[in-house]
């Protein structure tokens, strides 16, 4: 009987442990309370200034219905800032006029322009093409403007010369035969391209492709492409290409389907490359479904793929060779696209990116370290990066390209280093062909 006791034994008072047990009861009453009060279904009702709008916190349909209202009091307020922001435009164009008038009056120097990041004012069909559109509803939210920007390359800006003569044409009527001016602006890095209002030329006395499987393997007829920006004037003379000596041609041999191209990625026997069976065999049956080739040529490695019902988009350009064209003409995909073009696929959606001869030392260390992040990004996880007889010089191997692979994050399945030494083992060239993987987490 008594009080408890405190650490030097002393017996503690009766009173402060019954004020203790008081309000240990109260705040257990008032916590019951104010429970049967919130789910007895009556309304919280909160002193809130007039202006703010009323919170329903047990009626989800008044909740729903506020917040609606108040969406689309946003979209207005959105589509009335933008509305303020042409008229700001408007304004400050008028004014800019008035005051070169001015300044014309007074004698002043005109200082030099800058139309929106372009030396000179677009005009005609340049101007139409990168100049933003008003949306015919007014604000997207999904757009997030009320404006639709075409797509054009950063680098167009610098080649506005080319650019103007590229986008010179008569709108609704044939376009200007200019495949290599188009060519010479995307390697520059003017891509994309503004689009056109023009027609293509078809070639005269077209003909058909042969059907599959029989046109994986054949060479298309000539009057299936215009000539004109090549220096061969038909597939003979490209095929031809293979068994010349001299000459400098991107992929001097693909043209050739009964050569050096018909045994491409057979057989895996000891070389600087793995075989297709080898690498599909690596991976579950069936789950290497659909993939890209970048810098495919003629869409080989894509027809052996299709052969073992794999589907492989060819990236190519037309470098004095209508690659795009033959690809296409053997029933596969080609997609016309440079180097350092972000892939155009969403994240994570294929199984397998394919790249030969392509991706080399002959790029900027920087543009290989971006190239290869964005081949992580459009695979899925599980998926494969096939690089294949990837070339440098034995320093530079561990020195640059080994840390730019580790720091994308692959997972090494196979790695195989050989020697290039066609042309002497003093010159120290390696080539690479790995396969890696993109972890599942």
């Amino acid at each position: 009987m008594g009080g408890g006791v405190d650490s030097h034994g002393h017996r503690l008072a009766r009173p402060a442990i019954r004020h203790a047990k008081l309000k240990m009861l109260f705040v257990v009453i008032a916590t019951n309370l104010v429970s049967v009060y919130l789910f007895s279904g009556a309304s919280l009702s909160l002193n809130m200034p007039a202006s703010a709008p009323s919170i329903h916190l047990w009626d989800s349909t008044a909740l729903l219905r506020d917040l609606n209202a108040t969406r689309d009091a946003l979209s207005l307020a959105r589509a009335e800032l933008a509305f303020l922001r042409g008229q700001c435009g408007t304004s400050s164009l008028l004014l800019e006029s008035v005051l070169a008038k001015l300044g014309a009056v007074h004698g002043d120097t005109p200082a030099v322009q800058d139309f929106n990041g372009w030396p000179e004012e677009p005009t005609g069909e340049l101007k139409m093409a990168i100049e933003p559109h008003r949306l015919p509803l007014g604000y997207s939210v999904n757009f997030g403007t009320d404006e639709l920007f075409p797509g054009l390359g950063l680098a167009c800006r610098n080649f506005q010369e080319e650019l103007t003569r590229y986008m010179t044409y008569n709108a609704s009527a044939e376009c200007p035969d200019d495949e290599a001016l188009a060519l010479q602006l995307m390697l520059k890095g003017c891509e994309p391209l503004p689009r056109r209002r023009c027609r293509p030329r078809s070639p005269a006395r077209y003909v058909e492709p042969k059907p599959l499987p029989a046109s994986l393997w054949s060479i298309p007829a000539d009057t299936t492409v215009n000539w004109s920006p090549y220096t061969c004037k038909n597939y003979t003379c490209l095929v031809e290409r293979a068994h010349s000596r001299g000459g400098s041609y991107d992929c001097k041999d693909c043209f050739d389907l009964a050569g050096k191209e018909r045994r491409r990625w057979l057989s895996d026997n000891g070389g600087p490359g793995f075989s297709i069976d080898g690498v599909l065999g690596s991976r579950p049956p069936g789950t290497v479904r659909i993939g890209l080739d970048i810098g495919g040529g003629t869409g080989t490695f894509a027809a052996r793929m299709r052969e073992r019902n794999v589907t492989v988009v060819t990236t190519t350009l037309d470098l004095d060779a209508p690659f795009n064209r033959f690809v296409a003409s053997r029933g596969l995909v080609p997609l016309h696209i440079s180097l350092v073009q972000r892939l155009p696929f969403a994240d994570g959606v294929l199984d397998i990116v394919h790249s030969m001869h392509v991706l080399t030392n002959s790029v900027p260390a920087a543009v290989l370290e971006f190239a290869f992040f964005d081949i992580y990004r459009v695979l899925r996880p599980g998926g494969v990066f096939w690089l294949d007889h990837f070339f440098c010089l034995g320093p530079q191997l561990n020195a640059t390209y080994v840390p730019i692979l580790d720091r994308v994050g692959f997972r090494r399945l196979r790695w195989k280093a050989s020697p290039k030494l066609d042309l002497g083992a003093e010159r120290n060239e390696w080539y690479v062909s790995a396969l890696l993987e993109k972890p599942m987490a």
